[in-house]
Parts: C-alpha cells; sequence; structure tokens
C-alpha cells in the first residue's frame, strides 16, 4: 500500500483508522467538501461495524448532503497523522471510490463542511492534499504526473 507523508516516527504509537473517500463526478464535474479554506474529497472514518461502502455514503451526506452511486474502487493509500478530532497518532487507510454524483438529498449534515462542484482539471490541482489529487487524477484517467508537492 502506498504511503504519502513522512514516514512514521520510531517508537511513537499508531493508531489504524481507516476511511472511506470519493471522487465524485458528474458532467466533467466534481465534488469536493471545503473545510476551513481547505478542498477534500468527501470522506472519512469508517465507524466500528460499519462496512467501507456504508461508511462512504454516510460521509458523503454528511459533508455534502448528495447521494452517490460508487462506479469502482480506485485503490488505497496510508499516511501518518496527528488526528485533531481524536487527540491521538493514526496510520489513516483511505479507500478511495470513483462515484457518481446521483441526486442532492439536502444541505450537508456537517455545518462547517461546504460542498463545491469544479471542473476536474481545477479540482486535481486545488485539492489540499497530495494523496488526494493523486487518486483524483487516477479516477478520472488523467495522468498522474501532473500531480506535485504536498502530502
Amino acid at each position: 500500500m502506498r504511503r504519502f507523508g513522512p514516514a512514521p516516527v520510531a517508537g511513537q504509537t499508531y493508531r489504524d483508522r481507516p476511511g472511506a473517500y470519493a471522487v465524485i463526478v458528474s458532467g466533467g464535474e466534481v465534488l469536493l467538501a471545503e473545510q476551513g479554506g481547505a478542498l477534500l474529497l468527501p470522506g472519512g472514518g469508517i465507524e466500528a461495524g460499519e462496512s467501507v461502502l456504508a461508511a462512504l455514503h454516510r460521509e458523503i451526506r454528511e459533508e455534502t448532503g448528495w447521494r452517490v452511486a460508487p462506479v469502482r474502487r480506485v485503490g488505497v493509500f496510508q499516511r501518518h497523522a496527528w488526528l485533531h478530532e481524536e487527540q491521538r497518532w493514526c496510520r489513516k487507510i483511505a479507500h478511495v471510490y470513483l462515484c457518481r454524483a446521483v441526486r442532492r438529498l439536502g444541505p450537508p449534515l456537517e455545518p462547517d463542511h461546504t460542498p463545491v462542484w469544479m471542473r476536474a482539471g481545477l479540482a486535481v490541482g486545488l485539492l489540499e492534499q497530495t494523496c488526494e489529487r493523486l487518486f483524483t487524477a487516477r479516477a478520472l484517467g488523467m495522468p498522474e504526473g501532473i500531480v506535485r508537492g504536498g502530502i
């Protein structure tokens, strides 16, 4: 599994934190979630007893207000990070899916998230994290060589 970001620190304990993330498309545009000024793929942690796909649907609804239809699994990556909301070091294991937007159900359930539609090529360049830019380019069939920098 490909790792992004800094290598794990020797002696530091990391808790595995699996998550599900989506590259959501509709008519040449991609749906992202804006949080605190950063553009991110909609998604997040898989809860205990929850399947990857159930988490994917829940997180997308919470962060964007949309219902989607998963098209295919794009891949999985890992990165080691401090999770502020959990106050611990984690090894994030991110399962990424290409999804088709089906229907807007309403506003996001999480008030600190704003759904943002934009052209696919622009979205790849504006995503906050390199790992998300790379997997978005891969999902959209774009050359991965256009992705640079960051985590």
